[in-house]
């Protein structure tokens, strides 16, 4: 009799199973969770290869910023060397009279707007005085206004603060970062004359151990990234250049004081997207509200605003092109990234970098052949994108 049944079964129809028909034991991998734990450890890793990596870069800084730097300009400046090679220029020659150029141009900037602020200085420091002066008696007339001991505490403060020991050593720690960007910016200058000088040489003998298909996707990549970062840079300086010729003749035109060194501030921070602009619009406005009044800064705000549209909805997807244009989100995601871990220059390098990694996956399987991955997906009912596109 069955253990469980009233009845046992005959026993003709007991017969046991077949090896073939049993199901063999699941592995613990095999299952939807397994697969997810791998999936965990797979991400761990890259992860703690990143950070390893990241970590590494952060130790030998005063290599890889100058390196990566004297990259970005090679890549800007290297069609003047190429084309004064064809025309017969020496190669020494030649790397020689671009760095010479941009030392000239640079030194040129360089005084005109160290002219403009010592022309202008004796002006503006009145200005800013009674500007100051008639903000002080305006915050005089609230009702939270600090008192004059609260005034001579803070002022007091801040004098125990310069004399003592923790002024010191920022100071000499002040001291220790001018050197090391000293140091580095030789150092950026002279891997900038080889790269100039020597650079497809140097990219063959990087690409000695490759053979075959390895072969052909290291140069796609060398070169993709040399077109990036040159168009890249070379598209934001003529940007930049068109916002600070056309806020500077607004400034001028308004007749706000350091007209010329601010139109240098807006090409610099035209570097960095998004943020740059906006800031610098926001000092041109503070400067024009303490010389000329609340409606020159009006005025200069509305000027800021409407280039800034011109080169968002003209400038940049002339002369960027679309193919270097990446969205805003990402964007400002890269930039605060880029912060965080390398501060202003991570916040230079962060979007042009990003540029680059796309760039790459764009080529990695050939010429307009991104990795399989990263292709747009077809589908039957395209789904409308703004300004009536459609996604394919």
């Amino acid at each position: 009799m069955g253990l469980f049944s009233r009845h046992p079964a005959p026993h003709d129809t007991v017969r046991s199973v077949p090896p073939a028909a049993q199901t063999p034991p699941k592995s613990l991998w095999s299952d939807g969770f397994g697969r997810l734990a791998i999936r965990a450890v797979q991400i761990i890793i890259v992860v703690v290869l990143v950070t390893g990596l990241i970590w590494g870069i952060r130790q030998v800084t005063l290599v890889i910023i100058p390196l990566v730097l004297a990259l970005i300009f090679a890549s800007a400046f290297g069609p003047v060397t190429m084309w004064m090679r064809r025309k017969g220029v020496p190669a020494v020659l030649a790397t020689l009279l671009t760095l010479l150029a941009v030392v000239v141009v640079l030194g040129a900037l360089g005084w005109l707007v160290a002219n403009a602020v010592i022309n202008q200085w004796d002006y503006l420091s009145s200005q800013a005085t009674q500007g100051f002066e008639q903000a002080q008696d305006w915050y005089h007339t609230l009702p939270f206004a600090v008192s004059p001991d609260q005034v001579n505490q803070a002022l007091q403060g801040v004098q125990s603060f310069v004399t003592s020991s923790e002024f010191g050593t920022g100071a000499l720690a002040g001291v220790s970062a001018v050197a090391s960007f000293v140091t580095g910016f030789v150092l950026m200058v002279v891997i900038l004359f080889f790269f100039l000088k020597d650079g497809p040489r140097m990219w063959e003998f990087v690409l000695r151990p490759f053979r075959g298909s390895d072969y052909e996707r290291a140069r796609r990549i060398g070169d993709k990234t040399v077109t990036v970062l040159g168009s890249y840079v070379r598209g934001t300086a003529s940007v930049a250049a068109v916002d600070a010729i056309g806020i500077g003749i607004g400034l001028a035109i308004l007749q706000v004081p350091l007209a010329l060194p601010l139109a240098v501030l807006v090409f610099l921070l035209a570097f960095i997207p998004i943020v740059g602009a906006v800031t610098a619009g926001i000092l041109a406005a503070l400067v024009a509200l303490v010389t000329n009044g609340p409606i020159v800064a009006l005025i200069v705000v509305g000027i800021v605003v409407l280039v800034n549209q011109l080169e968002g909805n003209f400038l940049q997807p002339v002369l960027m092109g679309r193919s270097m244009k990446l969205h805003s989100f990402v964007v400002l995601v890269v930039l605060a990234g880029g912060t965080a871990i390398g501060g202003i220059l991570g916040t230079l390098l962060a979007v042009p970098l990003t540029a680059v990694v796309w760039g790459v996956i764009s080529v990695w399987n050939g010429d307009d052949k991104p990795a399989e991955w990263a292709r747009r997906k077809k589908r039957r009912n395209p789904v409308p994108l703004a300004g009536g596109e459609s996604e394919d």
